[in-house]
């Protein structure tokens, strides 16, 4: 292999970690913005039940509040797994 091909393929990859390194930085992020909006129900849910609303409101409520939180952790998990995939399986997947 040339010199010229090494450093290019040394440049390829180079880009592709740091390319790696945000998506999964992001993908940390994206997580932690998750957990805290878990944590914020859960803190209302409980000032709820302090101001007088039944324990089985407050759990219906909680559990329409997280549904949404359920499909973006999952929307979350199908992007990082299609990304770990193989260029060439991924297109047979679509």
């Amino acid at each position: 292999m040339s010199a010229k091909k090494r450093g290019q393929s040394a440049n390829q990859r180079a880009m592709s970690t740091r390319a790696t390194e945000r998506s999964r930085s992001a993908g940390y992020a994206y997580a932690f913005l998750l957990i805290l909006q878990t944590m914020l129900i859960g803190v209302n849910a409980e000032n709820r039940i302090q101001q007088g609303d039944s324990p089985i409101e407050v759990l219906i409520w909680m559990i329409n509040q997280c549904i949404p939180v359920l499909k973006q952790a999952s929307s979350l998990q199908e992007k990082q797994k299609k990304s770990l995939l193989p260029k060439h399986r991924r297109s047979e997947d679509q």
